[in-house]
């Protein structure tokens, strides 16, 4: 086992720039997660991890070496591909032990006749078989080691490429959206069966995905990538309840997040929708900001409130999934509908076009600057209401 350390990793393909100074450090044991929008340059780091890319700047060391000059082979980290990239004329068993056979044995015991009668190659044979006979038991695909590629379930094709990356105990496991072959029901199987298998090993895992859930479930950090940087590092929770941009916060989460725009008064507090909800940060007056509230954060109440932190309008749509309800509610000026997750008990009672009040607790309000970047609270606003401020002004 070994840490990963990526030192300030820049990579252009031609004039495009693809990665701009990226810089990670992974544990050693660590199941970490690269996740971000198709093209956002996660795979090509894995690659340049894997030594199948270069860098055009930058340093990559795995444990205490520096592997910028070493080919992928003298790495000792095994890569499992979006494809599996499987030899479709080999049995499973051919297909795992292919590692060991070409580390252990010579060209000429390699040879399928002449190889065999090679003093010695009996018993390197013998503890290929037994090595690769125990990873795939550990697999649960002792059953099909006969069997070719073709033969193969898309999950059974996923288990053998892992087997043949585990067979090798290298240092680490780089994986390139290895679960993106199969279907919704037997990706979460594999989702399961990923993080066992990390647990069970302890070895560094690098994990690349574009699935948020894949990302979110089998992390001990989850990194998000845009644009070629790095904008958070963070264990899976932190990166959903406290995300450090807003680009972070929209792309994790599903639904995604509802962003409203509001203005920041010269005390800091900021303006919603004609309201001064009862949150401050530390910006200047006038400054446009995004106020970003996560659909469960939203508590449903029906006709007009006075609570400052509420959004009032109609339901436009609701969607029942049975374990909750989304409730889509039209408010002017929003261009699109703020979405509510609801319990189904309380979905079940909303019709479309009734007019409903959303309100959330100020210690659920995240806010972020005209540059994405969060905007800490400074502190919680004492808000009165609109009838206590009738009844102050006529008192």
């Amino acid at each position: 086992m070994a840490g990963i350390s990526i030192k300030g990793i820049r990579k252009s393909f031609k004039d495009a720039p693809v990665l701009h100074g990226v810089s990670l450090d992974i544990a050693d044991g660590e199941f970490l997660t690269l996740v971000g929008p198709s093209g956002c340059g996660k795979t090509t780091l894995l690659r340049i991890l894997a030594g199948l890319e270069t860098q055009d700047d930058g340093d990559v060391f795995i444990g205490d070496t520096m592997v910028d000059d070493l080919p992928p082979k003298a790495r000792d980290v095994a890569m499992v591909f979006q494809s599996y990239a499987l030899y479709p004329y080999m049995t499973v068993a051919e297909n795992i032990a292919l590692p060991l056979t070409m580390r252990r044995l010579s060209t000429i015991e390699r040879l399928p006749l002449i190889g065999r009668l090679v003093p010695g190659s009996a018993d390197k044979r013998a503890t290929i078989d037994a090595d690769m006979r125990a990873v795939a038991e550990g697999l649960s695909i002792g059953h099909l080691l006969n069997r070719r590629p073709a033969q193969l379930s898309g999950g059974q094709r996923q288990r053998v490429a892992l087997g043949r990356a585990m067979v090798r105990q290298p240092k680490a496991f780089l994986m390139d959206e290895p679960l993106s072959n199969l279907d919704a029901k037997m990706r979460v199987q594999a989702r399961a069966e990923i993080a066992e298998l990390h647990r069970s090993l302890g070895t560094t895992f690098v994990y690349v995905t574009h699935d948020q859930a894949e990302a979110m479930t089998m992390s001990d950090r989850v990194a998000v990538m845009m644009g070629g940087h790095l904008l958070q590092v963070a264990p899976p929770q932190t990166i959903y309840d406290d995300p450090a941009d807003l680009a972070v916060a929209t792309f994790i989460g599903t639904p995604e997040i509802n962003c409203i725009p509001g203005t920041v008064h010269g005390d800091g507090a900021i303006e919603v929708l004609d309201r001064t909800w009862p949150i401050s940060v530390a910006a200047a007056a006038g400054s446009a900001v995004t106020v970003a509230v996560r659909p469960e954060a939203f508590s449903l109440v029906q006709g007009p409130r006075t609570e400052a932190a509420t959004i009032s309008g109609t339901i436009r749509h609701l969607e029942h999934l049975g374990a909750e309800t989304l409730v889509h509610v039209a408010a002017a000026p929003l261009l699109k509908p703020a979405v509510a997750r609801v319990e189904p008990v309380t979905g079940s009672a909303l019709v479309i076009g009734d007019p409903v009040t959303l309100a959330v607790k100020p210690s659920r309000i995240l806010v972020f600057g005209a540059d994405g970047k969060r905007l800490r609270p400074r502190e919680t606003v004492a808000v009165p209401s609109r009838e206590r401020l009738r009844e102050a002004a006529h008192g």
